[in-house]
């Protein structure tokens, strides 16, 4: 039972993490209620921020690098002398294409002469140039396969390519940069003559200087597409009226990471919509670049919709960014969501979990608690008792962090309460003090004293005889150990769904037991079987519910041939509700 609580919890966490996510920002923020403008959050942030350049040092291999390099050298000389490539970009191609070196040299394995070997090789297998080129501009093979023309080998063939390559190379980016140029916006490699140095013309034209323009293409490929970005450009005026420089945005822009310039812009009218002043805004984003720059600002959006889902009121929002820690947003959040997630690991109410968000969502972005099996063990409480301390005061949640010594909380006597209440309880139903009886009893209940009188009066409430309840505690004292909610639903399904009269339960109080799901799909398959006359009318709850699952197939299911089938079907109908 505690594994299948456990498993809802987590059901509980993920889909309130993913509406927060996706559809509640967009539905929150385009709503006619809300200040906001529309908004989009990506399902897979990745796509705004993602490390996309990997160096290709990351081939293991077992060369030498005394071979290697006399490789390189044969390939250097085959594609300047051969080729005639030009010598800086056989070069660069020999010297960063381990991939394609490493392959080469399988060709000419124990070969005593390595280079020489090599070039005799080259001289009568051409090879692809499109694979060591596109390999030198910082691709891996699985990226660059589909740039590969399916009917040239030769670079000097693809004069479209080399145009717009050396436009690049020109401009300043440097050549291992510009794989993930042509990755990420393959049609710059297919610009027809002219169309590429008119594009970067038209960002220069904008007051953009050359140094710049190279880093920011870098970092967003995409701008080379279509006309000058709209949203790029509303982003550089939003900025400069705060009084932020374009070197300042070079220096804190990363050359490994993408961005998306729609969702930066998006982030600042956001701010814009909280209450932030020019002045606020430039401050704070000085202080905090990775607020717009982190994933294109997409952590922040989420965050945001993560406190308003809980309650968090939009000056409280604005308050919290003007006071915000030293630490990426990233970080804020996850930290933020493991306190919420340790939340409902101790099991507190989602309502009292909203309040403490609200209220204290600044330090707890900013700690990283310890696991919640530790704290409970550390702290030597139960989950109950551990609920009431933090919402009592949260900010002992501080002193979980990871790295810090605990110490038990102490003991409450909460557990002494109980069980005098337990007693007391037992005693005042008919049980003898001190008996056997009574002890069996103890160990049968779970949960506080104080909650067993409020489940045997909703049971005397059902229509019972206040003797008759005390009896059926006698004979089975483990039906209190439900919530008074589902000893409720379960009575009601016995006299309202099943027909049954609510005496049933004196002459059969562990029906209490068992879940309305079991008895549902027992007496469905009982009344089908006596429908088809293979099964006695008129046989006791108590025994149709209470058999084991062997004897119910062995005595009523297989009684019919049609049986088995029916019960599976009935189980699909019943269990999957």
């Amino acid at each position: 039972m505690k594994a299948v609580i456990t498993h809802l919890q987590k059901q509980r966490i993920t889909s309130i993490l993913n509406w927060v996510s996706s559809n509640f920002v967009e539905n929150r923020f385009t709503s006619s209620n809300t200040p906001f403008e529309s908004i989009y959050i990506a399902q897979n942030p990745r796509l705004y921020r993602t490390k996309t350049m990997v160096s290709s040092d990351c081939y293991v291999s077992q060369v030498s690098p005394a071979i290697r390099r006399e490789a390189q050298a044969a390939l250097l000389e085959y594609l300047h002398s051969t080729r005639s490539l030009q010598f800086m970009d056989a070069e660069h191609m020999s010297k960063n294409s381990p991939h394609f070196i490493e392959q080469l040299l399988k060709q000419v394995q124990n070969a005593a002469d390595i280079e020489w070997s090599i070039s005799r090789y080259l001289r009568y297998h051409p090879i692809n140039e499109f694979e060591l080129f596109f390999e030198s501009l910082g691709l891996k093979p699985f990226e660059y396969s589909s740039l590969l023309p399916h009917d040239l080998m030769f670079l000097s063939d693809d004069e479209l390519l080399l145009e717009n390559y050396y436009i690049l190379c020109n401009y300043g980016i440097a050549r291992r940069k510009i794989g993930k140029i042509y990755k990420q916006a393959m049609e710059v490699i297919r610009y027809d003559f002219g169309v590429l140095q008119s594009k970067l013309q038209a960002y220069e034209e904008l007051g953009l200087n050359q140094f710049f323009i190279c880093k920011v293409i870098v970092c967003s490929p995409y701008l080379l597409i279509g006309d000058v970005n709209g949203n790029f450009v509303e982003v550089l005026t939003i900025l400069k009226s705060m009084g932020i420089e374009l070197s300042w945005i070079e220096e804190n822009l990363l050359e490994q990471d993408s961005y998306n310039w729609s969702m930066i812009f998006s982030v600042l009218r956001v701010f814009s919509k909280i209450g932030f002043s020019e002045e606020q805004l430039g401050g704070l984003i000085r202080q905090h670049p990775g607020l717009i720059f982190e994933g294109s600002g997409n952590q922040v959006l989420t965050l945001i919709a993560f406190l308003l889902k809980f309650g968090t009121t939009v000056s409280e929002i604005h308050l919290m960014f003007l006071q915000f820690p030293q630490i990426q947003v990233g970080n804020f959040f996850l930290n933020l969501k493991k306190c919420l997630m340790f939340l409902f690991e101790i099991e507190m109410e989602l309502d009292e979990i909203g309040k403490i968000i609200c209220s204290h969502a600044m330090f707890m972005g900013s700690l990283t608690l310890k696991k919640p099996n530790s704290i409970l063990s550390l702290l030597n409480v139960g989950r109950k008792r551990l609920c009431e301390h933090i919402q009592e005061n949260p900010l002992e949640m501080k002193k979980w962090v990871m790295g810090s010594k605990m110490e038990a909380l102490p003991k409450s006597g909460e557990k002494e309460r109980s069980q005098m209440l337990k007693t007391k309880f037992l005693i005042d139903v008919g049980f003898a003090e001190n008996s056997n009886e009574m002890e069996k009893a103890l160990k049968a209940f779970r949960g506080r004293g104080g909650e067993l009188q409020e489940r045997f009066d909703c049971i005397v409430k059902a229509g019972l005889d206040r003797q008759d309840v005390c009896k059926m505690i006698r004979v089975s004292p483990q039906i209190l150990n439900q919530k008074k909610s589902l000893i409720e639903l379960k009575i009601d399904f016995l006299v309202n769904g099943l027909g049954y009269p609510v005496s049933q339960l004196v002459i059969f109080p562990s029906y209490l037991d068992y879940t309305v799901q079991r008895i549902k799909l027992r007496l469905s398959m009982y009344n089908w079987l006596k429908d088809q006359g293979v099964a006695e009318p008129m046989l006791a709850l108590s025994t149709i519910i209470s058999c084991t699952h062997k004897v119910f197939m062995q005595r009523y299911v297989n009684q019919h041939p049609e049986g088995p089938q029916v019960w599976q079907n009935l189980k699909k109908q019943i269990c999957t509700k």
